[in-house]
């Protein structure tokens, strides 16, 4: 089997996939000692041709498969894209044009719950797909020819799928649906990571505003070390040493070095040397820049009976339009819904409001109820 290895080669084939209406995407990558994941084999298949590329060939240019994803007369097809996109946001800082995630696609046509690749498959197609490679190193080189086998069949299968899930979402005029997802999905903020956020990533319930000071510009500091020399954001600073040094705020390399989560020598490194600076910058934030953690938003009294009803209106929902009730309404959501008049929650708005919201506010209004008719869970309008 014959891997792509410079830029020529892929262009030609991204001419010979680019045919027809949609191409089928998936990438391997590694991240166990990097920030950002390390794209070590792309494939790619248009309506007749399948391909290989090794992206870590000397020289290889990735431009014609980045023009490949730019174009808006092309749909690109990904399952569980959220990575593969994050990639191409990284090397691009764009995100692909005319997306289609099959996974998604699978929740509104009522495969489940955030569907597997192995049972997307087999839902639409009858085929069994062997995963035995996914965990392999895609770094070491040569490639066997298992696991070419293995990563070709990625997006070969998933043109069947995508062409199953397609005809579905026509015959059920849902086309839209999909659009306000992808939506969500391309949005460049989704991936966007901005180190004076970093505080957030870390789990902290509780701590006063000099904590929340420290940890904010100290967190700040780490992802910036992490990103500029692309290693995980462990090695430069793990977790607890991280929360420990921003609860004591130490002011001296003798104060860090005392801390039994500092390893040994640390606060002589040039790393403990901008810890320091990073402390004193948190210590010197202005009030109204100092993070407060977010308390769960304050519900009025609920009554659990509406809960439950709208539980049992967003289930029975689900199941007539044949779509997970997961990406109809969570149980915040319900929640909300059941405290408010009409709160500002997804489920009201686009095509969920359509499916479910609208019903959930006649529900609450008094004019829709909840029957059994034939030992089934029915609604009808009062």
């Amino acid at each position: 089997m014959q891997l792509i290895t410079t830029t020529e080669d892929l262009a030609r084939a991204v001419a010979a996939a680019s045919q027809g209406p949609f191409v089928t995407v998936d990438t391997e990558f590694m991240r166990e000692s990097t920030y950002y994941s390390k794209l070590c084999l792309l494939q790619f298949a248009g309506e007749t041709s399948g391909h290989l590329v090794d992206t870590l060939a000397p020289g290889l240019d990735l431009a014609p498969f980045i023009a490949l994803l730019d174009r808006t007369d092309i749909v690109k097809v990904f399952h569980a894209a959220r990575q593969d996109i994050e990639i191409f946001y990284h090397l691009t800082g764009r995100t692909p044009r005319n997306l289609f995630d099959t996974q998604v696609a699978g929740m509104v046509c009522g495969l489940g719950e955030s569907i597997s690749y192995e049972n997307l498959i087999r839902e639409t197609t009858g085929h069994a797909v062997d995963k035995s490679s996914r965990f392999t190193d895609w770094s070491r080189r040569p490639l066997s020819d298992k696991q070419l086998v293995y990563a070709l069949g990625d997006v070969t299968h998933l043109r069947d799928a995508y062409r199953a899930l397609s005809q579905k979402i026509a015959a059920q005029s849902r086309a839209g649906w999909i659009a306000e997802e992808m939506a969500v999905l391309t949005d460049p903020a989704t991936y966007a990571t901005e180190p004076d956020e970093a505080w957030r990533r870390l789990k902290v319930r509780s701590g006063s505003k000099k904590f929340f000071a420290v940890l904010k510009t100290l967190a700040a500091w780490r992802e910036r070390e992490a990103q500029s020399k692309d290693v995980p954001r462990q090695r430069v600073l793990k977790d607890d040493a991280l929360l420990d040094i921003a609860s004591h705020a130490p002011r001296s390399a003798a104060e860090l070095e005392a801390l039994r989560s500092v390893p040994r020598g640390y606060a002589q490194s040039r790393n403990g040397a901008a810890v320091l600076e990073a402390i004193a910058a948190g210590l010197a934030l202005p009030p109204d820049q100092v993070p407060q953690l977010e308390r769960g938003e304050r519900l009025p009294e609920i009554d659990s009976g509406l809960v439950d009803a709208l539980k049992l209106l967003l289930k029975l929902k689900a199941d007539e339009s044949g779509v997970a009730a997961r990406l109809i309404a969570n149980a915040a959501e319900i929640d909300r819904l059941a405290a408010f008049a009409e709160p500002d929650v997804p489920a009201l708005r686009g095509w969920r409001r359509e499916v479910f919201g609208a019903a959930a506010l006649d529900l609450k209004a008094g004019r829709l109820a909840l029957r059994i008719e034939g030992g089934k869970l029915k609604a009808a309008a009062i």
